[in-house]
């Protein structure tokens, strides 16, 4: 019995450590793609570190990728930016890649 309480307990653990990576991946993800529609809109560096942090704030708003994108190509449809949703998924699907590898190198 005690074998597979502890098999549960690890099997928990590493859940709960996925989910905190995972966590961590869309945050800098988001991060990076706030800075990369920012450099598109000609944003100053203030200007840049709040947006940033609007991106991470809308992934808040439901579960997926769908409020983060929905905010980049409507704020940079508004700054008349020439980009379409599949360039956008292209740069989150990017930018997950990059975020991942920066978290692995870290660690």
């Amino acid at each position: 019995m005690t074998d597979f309480t502890d098999r549960r307990k690890g099997e928990e653990a590493k859940y709960a450590m996925d989910e905190e990576t995972a966590f961590k991946v869309a945050a800098r993800r988001n991060r990076l793609l706030g800075e990369w529609a920012a450099g598109l809109m000609g944003l100053t560096e203030e200007e840049t570190d709040a947006y940033k942090k609007a991106v991470m704030q809308a992934d808040f708003e439901e579960a997926g990728d769908e409020d983060v994108i929905r905010k980049l190509l409507g704020d940079l449809t508004a700054a008349e930016c020439d980009v379409s949703e599949a360039d956008i998924r292209a740069k989150l699907e990017e930018m997950t890649v990059q975020a991942r590898r920066q978290l692995m190198e870290q660690s």
